[in-house]
C-alpha cells in the first residue's frame, strides 16, 4: 500500500507528522511526500519517504498560478496513485481534494483540519473568505472525503457548512507529543519566575495582549518576574509583527523576545507559567508539549485553546483580548508555588490521557483504515 502526504512545507512535516510516516513505514507502506524543499529533502530520504518538491505559496493571489497547483497535484496522484491521500492545513486539503476527486482511482482522501488560519480568524468577514467558503463546497462535495478534526469547533463549523457525514470524520485531539521524550521536568530551586509564550509572533497569537499584561506587572514583580517572548517572525502573515516593533516593546530584561529556538525543551525545562493568550488555534502543539513538561497553562477560551485547559484544574481560560484577566492569572500563579506545581502534574495527566503521540497515531492510523 501506498500512502501519501501533502503539507506546505517539509519542516512542518517533520515537527507535526513524521511519526505518522515512520509508523506507515513500521507497517510496510510505502510513504510518499509533496511538499516545498526547504532543505530537508535529504533527512527525510533517509527514513525511506520518497519527496516530491511542490511550492506552496502561502500567500498566493495569482489565479492561474493557483490553478497550476491543483494540475501538478492531479499529475503527482496519477504518476504516484496512493491509495491514501493525507492533506494537511487547508490550502493542501482545498487544492489535493479538487485534484483528486476529478480522478476515477478509488483514493481514501484524509484531510486534516489544524486550524482555518488568517481568514477565519476573530470573525473577520471579506471577500476572500466568501469565495475560500465557495472553493471549499465544490472541493468537499464527494463522497472519498474524510475529515481529521482537532476540536469540537471546527468540525461544528464543517457541519454547519454541509462538509460531514456520520462516518467521515474523527476529531483527534493534535498532532501528539512523544510523552517519553517530554518528561515531567524536575521542580525548580530558583525564585524567579518565567512566563513564557511560545509562537509565531503575530498578533492574532496574542502577543501585545502577552506584553500589555507584563507592564501592569512591571512595578510589583520587575525583579521577581520574566517574560520570554519565543519564536521567529512572520513577515507573510497579514497580522505579522516585525522585529522593530517586537524590540521597541520588550527591554531585554523584564520582557524578552529570544527569536526562535530549536531546542524547546530547555524553554519548557525553565518555564513556570506558559501563556497562549491567541484569538484562534486548531490545537496548538506547544502548550501540549507545555503540558508534557508538567506546565501550568494560562490561554483563551477559544477555538482550539479551550481543548488544552480544564479552568482551575491546570490553568486558567481567559476571555480573548483581556489583558487585564490575564495579568491577574499570572500574578496568583506567580505568587502560589504549591498551586503552579499542582496544576502542572494535571497538565501532564491531561495530556498522557488525551493528547499523547501514541494516542494520535492509533487514532490515525484506525481512521485510515476505516471501513
Amino acid at each position: 500500500m501506498k500512502i501519501l502526504f501533502v503539507v506546505n512545507v517539509d519542516w512542518f512535516f517533520i515537527s507535526h507528522r513524521l511519526p505518522l510516516a515512520e509508523e506507515a513505514l513500521r507497517r510496510g507502506l510505502d510513504v510518499y511526500l509533496i511538499t516545498k524543499d526547504t532543505g530537508y529533502f535529504e533527512n527525510l530520504s533517509t527514513y525511506g519517504i520518497k519527496c516530491f518538491n511542490l511550492d506552496f505559496e502561502r500567500s498566493g493571489k495569482n489565479p492561474f498560478k493557483e490553478f497550476l497547483l491543483v494540475i501538478k497535484l492531479y499529475n503527482f496522484y496519477k504518476s504516484i496513485n496512493p491509495d491514501i491521500i493525507h492533506h494537511v492545513t487547508l490550502k493542501p486539503s482545498i487544492y489535493g481534494t479538487l485534484a483528486a476527486k476529478t480522478m476515477k482511482n478509488n483514493f481514501r482522501i484524509i484531510n486534516a483540519v489544524s486550524g482555518l488560519g488568517y481568514t477565519f480568524t476573530a470573525n473577520r468577514v471579506s471577500i476572500s473568505k466568501i469565495i475560500l467558503k465557495i472553493i471549499m463546497k465544490i472541493a468537499y462535495s464527494s463522497k472519498k472525503v474524510n475529515f481529521i478534526f482537532q476540536n469540537p469547533d471546527d468540525k461544528y463549523l464543517y457541519k454547519k457548512l454541509g462538509f460531514l457525514n456520520n462516518n467521515n470524520n474523527v476529531i483527534i485531539r493534535g498532532a501528539g507529543v512523544d510523552e517519553n521524550k517530554f518528561l515531567l521536568k524536575k521542580r525548580k530551586t530558583t525564585k524567579d519566575i518565567n512566563v513564557v509564550l511560545l509562537a509565531r509572533m503575530l498578533k492574532d497569537k496574542g502577543v501585545f495582549e502577552f506584553i500589555s499584561a507584563a507592564n501592569l506587572l512591571k512595578d510589583q514583580f520587575k525583579n521577581k518576574i520574566k517574560f520570554i517572548l519565543v519564536g521567529g517572525i512572520d513577515e507573510f502573515n497579514p497580522a505579522g509583527i516585525s522585529a522593530n516593533q517586537l524590540n521597541s516593546l520588550c527591554d531585554g530584561e523584564y520582557i524578552l523576545w529570544v527569536g526562535h529556538q530549536k531546542n524547546v525543551m530547555d524553554i519548557y525545562e525553565n518555564a513556570d507559567i506558559v501563556c497562549l493568550p491567541s484569538y484562534r488555534e486548531g490545537l496548538p502543539k506547544s502548550l501540549v508539549e507545555a503540558m508534557a513538561k508538567g506546565c501550568p497553562i494560562i490561554t483563551t477560551d477559544a477555538i482550539g485553546c479551550r481543548e488544552c485547559v480544564i479552568d482551575n484544574v491546570n490553568g486558567f481560560l481567559v476571555p480573548i483580548g483581556d489583558h487585564q484577566l490575564l495579568a491577574e492569572k499570572i500574578k496568583f500563579l506567580a505568587t502560589n508555588d504549591n498551586i503552579r506545581t499542582e496544576m502542572g502534574m494535571q497538565s501532564r495527566k491531561i495530556m498522557l490521557d488525551e493528547m499523547s503521540l501514541s494516542k494520535v497515531v492509533k487514532m490515525t492510523f484506525d481512521f485510515y483504515f476505516q471501513a
